[in-house]
């Protein structure tokens, strides 16, 4: 099992023990990534020991608020689009383009691949002046769209191999690039898309100036060779899970010598961004949005 492959399935186990999913629901999700009942049954009761350990969350009570996501009441309507692809292959994605370009930037979904909420996040950078695009990296397989159950979407995604992801996000760099002629660009992406966000940056990537990972677990033993980008990396404080990463993460920046910071949201856990999904914590979204925008405003004009 890869590290992301791993990462999805302690997700899917965190979902049970918080209560987001029924114990049957997680077992058949992980048995669409082909780990076989024994070993899932292991996992789950892995996370609950885990979890009995760690500060308790606030997941099933996420705050609520009249206000709009962040950014959504400025966002530009996102079009779909197709590019080309590594490999001869067609690739789908989402397209947002600003009124007069500050610069780029490639957005990277979560793990239930290109969803309506990933759309919406294009048009919002696209409503602050960064033109977005989102690539769909269920593209080969059809795209996210022919699957029905979002759980298929996650089972196929962790069976892609990280070298396809770097080669389809790079194809979507390159499209960013030729939309957006002679602007920096930045890279932001969501929990399973925050790995992607910095797997890339440890894939030898100057073309990105700027990235914004959002609680996405750092790749074992990573380093940034080749990378100029300027990282702040986004963090839920109760989201003990992918802050276990944060240390090496820091690490490598420090090593690097690249410009970085670290926002750590106080009573946010994993997710806390995703105004569709039950872990939104409004506050945090706010605060980290702003601090997203105020570092592209610095590194990728």
């Amino acid at each position: 099992m890869t590290p992301l492959q791993r990462y999805i399935a302690e997700e899917i186990a965190t979902d049970h023990v918080e209560g987001l999913l029924s114990r049957r629901e997680a077992l058949r999700r992980l048995g669409l990534m082909g780990i076989g009942t024994p070993a899932a049954v292991a996992l789950l009761a892995a996370c609950g020991e885990s979890a009995k350990q760690a500060t308790p969350s606030t997941t099933a009570a996420a705050a609520s608020s009249s206000a709009p996501p962040p950014g959504k009441s400025t966002a530009l309507p996102s079009t779909a689009i197709t590019l080309p692809g590594p490999d001869g292959r067609t690739l789908q994605a989402a397209w947002a383009e600003a009124a007069t370009p500050k610069g780029g930037v490639l957005v990277i979904h979560e793990n239930k691949g290109l969803t309506d909420h990933i759309r919406s996040i294009t048009g919002r950078f696209a409503g602050v002046g960064y033109s977005a695009l989102a690539v769909d990296l269920l593209s080969e397989e059809g795209g996210t769209a022919i699957f029905t159950d979002d759980a298929a979407a996650t089972a196929a995604l962790s069976k892609i191999p990280n070298d396809r992801f770097v080669a389809d996000l790079r194809a979507g760099l390159a499209e960013l690039g030729r939309r957006t002629p002679g602007k920096k660009l930045g890279a932001t992406g969501f929990c399973f898309g925050g790995g992607l966000t910095w797997l890339l940056l440890t894939s030898a990537t100057p073309e990105i100036a700027a990235a914004t990972p959002f609680y996405g677990p750092f790749p074992d033993g990573g380093q940034f060779t080749g990378s100029k980008a300027a990282v702040l990396a986004v963090y839920g404080a109760l989201d003990t899970r992918v802050d276990a990463t944060r240390a090496a993460a820091e690490s490598a920046l420090d090593q690097a010598g690249l410009p970085h910071d670290t926002y750590v949201a106080d009573n946010a856990d994993h997710a806390f961004f995703n105004d569709t999904g039950a872990r939104y914590q409004p506050t945090a979204a706010a605060e980290a949005w702003k601090r997203v925008i105020d570092w592209y405003g610095r590194y990728l004009v």
